[in-house]
């Protein structure tokens, strides 16, 4: 049985992906993509056009969100602790009924055949690989379906964009349950694209090239809108598809209504104010992702990491509370569940992985990240995610 086996893997800590690499140096053989994610950021900037690499990387305005999701984590420093035993670790957990080998999603990332054909094909059966959760965007290059059947028995979860139309949202709903879905998440910041410069730049919106909308085209509730098929006259669908994506009248209001339509758990996704994550618990939703969706709605918002804390203090530990928005590393991954995260979604590195090598490349990405945080863990002197807390960390001068 060769160290490749997932059966060796699952037995392995994550941090044993490291010792595979130097072993392989024995033999002269060199990791085929960089390990580094600001390397992969860059190499993927070498492969892909201008428009689709502008599309990944970009943020709202002057894009200073983007960096302040990196520079907050910057602000908290690791303090190790000594003279523990630490042979032994345990990353895994659930949440919300699906079970983690460690506090890992894949997060939710749109029109992903622009950076590699199988998209989210690819990125599903990574995650299904590593048994970790992947989300899947309803703004997809490949359909609820697709993707259920390339992840098999594997966990997933399907975010929601809310278009106009009620039933064509209650269809997405169902849709995703029908295919094995196990929970819902739903994005509160995205009613409206915000201001994009490079995508404006570029005169870039891969969208109304077709790309990102085969959930809306396989829709049995959108394709009955249409006059024709849109087979037969892409052009008035993908004008349907813009008429429903923007969907800014959604208030508190409707989630009563969205409750009904489903028996999966709902995650609100984009919770910055603490008001905001109480309101939700008011409202009996089941968790929370505190994001500020990578910086690409609102320049100059609040940086993810620094509203966590705060959104956690105003739940308590009776709502799930997941973390998105400048995770890159395991480290980063440390310090967000040691300032209240149950989990964290990683988005743009995967993306990077994807574009360089499908599959596989987004299964190194994967594995870097787990290997890096399972070292992090047992080097700072913990065995087990719930010892995180405040008190492993300090505030950096």
């Amino acid at each position: 049985m060769s160290d490749d086996d997932p059966a060796v893997q699952e037995t392995q800590p994550f941090g044993s992906f490291q010792y595979e690499i130097y072993a392989r140096g024995l033999i002269d053989e060199r990791p085929k993509l960089p390990i580094a994610v600001a390397d992969l950021e860059e190499r993927a900037r070498e492969l892909l056009s201008p428009e689709a690499f502008g599309y990944v990387a970009g943020g709202a305005g002057s894009e200073r969100t983007v960096r302040a999701n990196l520079e907050a984590f910057e602000r908290w420093e690791i303090v190790p602790r000594m003279l523990r035993d630490v042979a032994q670790r345990d990353l895994s957990g659930s949440l919300l009924g699906t079970a983690l080998p460690a506090p890992v999603l894949l997060a939710p990332v749109g029109v992903q055949s622009i950076v590699h054909p199988e998209g989210e094909l690819a990125v599903g059966r990574a995650a299904a690989s590593l048994g970790l959760p992947a989300i899947l965007s309803t703004a997809a290059s490949h359909t609820i379906e697709q993707v259920a059947e390339a992840m098999g028995d594997a966990s997933r979860w399907y975010q929601l964009y809310w278009p106009k139309d009620r039933d064509l949202a209650a269809s997405f709903v169902a849709r995703a349950g029908e295919a094995g879905y196990s929970a819902l998440v739903v994005t509160l910041d995205t009613w409206m694209l915000g201001w994009r410069p490079r995508d404006l730049q570029n005169a870039y919106l891969p969208f109304l090239k077709g790309e990102g909308i085969a959930n809306y085209l396989s829709d049995p509730v959108f394709r009955a809108a249409l006059e024709r098929t849109p087979e037969e006259d892409p052009g008035a669908a993908i004008g349907h598809w813009a008429y429903e994506f923007a969907n800014p009248s959604v208030t508190w209001d409707d989630l009563v209504w969205l409750r009904e339509q489903t028996s999966l758990p709902i995650v609100l996704k984009g919770i910055l104010h603490e008001d905001d994550a109480r309101r939700a618990q008011d409202a009996g939703m089941d968790g929370l992702i505190v994001s500020n969706h990578g910086g690409r709605q609102v320049d100059g918002s609040i940086a993810a990491l620094d509203a966590l804390p705060g959104v956690r203090a105003a739940v308590g530990q009776d709502l799930a509370v997941l973390f998105d928005s400048g995770i890159r590393t395991g480290a980063d991954v440390f310090k967000a569940l040691a300032l209240g995260a149950d989990a964290v979604c990683v988005g743009r590195p995967v993306v990077w992985g994807l574009a360089l090598d499908g599959q596989a490349g987004v299964e190194q990405v994967l594995r870097c990240l787990l290997g890096e945080l399972d070292l992090t863990l047992a080097l700072s002197g913990y065995t087990t995610i719930s010892q995180l807390d405040r008190d492993t960390l300090r505030r950096a001068a």
